[in-house]
């Protein structure tokens, strides 16, 4: 069992090295020459939709982890960003990550990865733009926060190779983290215990993966090799992709950051919507 363990784990690494290192440093290039005031006045357009997508191919650009999306949303509101367009680039933002998406194709298969895509921008879209329609602007507080205000030089290889390296010193340690815990499921979890207790049509699974996924701030890089093993083991579709999706895009962590930012029913509203994100998008999993 030890070896089945090791090999399993040996060749999800190697796999996920080769995938995060070349996708991560295209992602790099693709933001040297992407001009930040562009996309700006792009979310400033007065077609709504329009805005909204463009709220969502920044956010696909600019990966960041559930933290790190907030000093964009500050910035973002003082540059007088719609409110709406914002709360969709603030739900986009952790949960479409190129890299992960990559990494989710090669493991899960395209149909699963084009499916989480289409949903969880989709539901970004429809969430951001509700909790502008229900009158949440109201919610936000008056913060003062440094711009952040990302450079652009246009191509740069030596800059680009720099910011990958960077990138695996901090996040590519979950990725092999997660690596270990998938092929520790394989080897020694016997399939018969998460067939019975985990998977078939159990719909309650599914909205309480969701909860249980954001007190666990899980990166996606973690996730996605552990996902992979508990399918492979016989767990359903979608509470694993619900869990997958609610501890992308919210934390514990976050929501202290943007109890700085919100009000309070705006920081319940947000926790809410993530939870519904995640558990619409796990039933719909259900049809795959």
């Amino acid at each position: 069992m030890f070896k089945e363990i090791v090999t399993s784990f040996l060749y999800i690494a190697l796999e996920l090295t080769v995938l995060f290192v070349l996708i991560t440093f295209l992602v790099s290039i693709i933001q040297s020459i992407v001009p930040f005031h562009k996309m700006e006045k792009w979310l400033n357009k007065g077609n709504t939709i329009l805005s909204a997508l463009f709220a969502v191919l920044f956010a696909f650009i600019t990966p960041f982890c559930s933290c790190s999306t907030i000093p964009m949303v500050v910035t973002l509101l003082r540059k007088k960003v719609p409110f709406g367009i914002v709360m969709v680039f603030l739900f986009a933002s952790p949960v479409l990550d190129p890299t992960i998406l990559t990494i989710m194709t090669a493991l899960l298969g395209w149909k699963v990865a084009l499916i989480y895509t289409l949903t969880t921008t989709v539901l970004s879209i429809i969430i951001g733009l509700s909790l502008a329609k229900f009158g949440f602007e109201k919610q936000l507080k008056n913060v003062l926060l440094k711009n952040y205000q990302p450079e652009n030089k246009g191509i740069d290889l030596k800059r680009s190779v720099a910011e990958t390296l960077t990138l695996m010193k901090t996040v590519y340690p979950f990725l092999l983290f997660g690596a270990a815990i998938g092929a520790l499921i394989h080897g020694a979890v016997p399939t018969s215990f998460i067939t019975q207790y985990l998977g078939g049509d159990n719909w309650w699974l599914v909205p309480i993966a969701a909860i249980i996924g954001i007190p666990l701030y899980i990166r996606l890089s973690t996730m996605i090799p552990i996902s992979q093993m508990m399918i492979a083991k016989g767990m359903a579709l979608g509470p694993v992709m619900a869990l997958l999706i609610s501890s992308a895009g919210a934390s514990l962590p976050e929501v202290a950051l943007l109890n700085s930012i919100f009000k309070k029913k705006l920081v319940v509203a947000f926790v809410v919507s993530v939870i519904s994100m995640s558990t619409i998008s796990g039933f719909l999993f259900y049809l795959i």
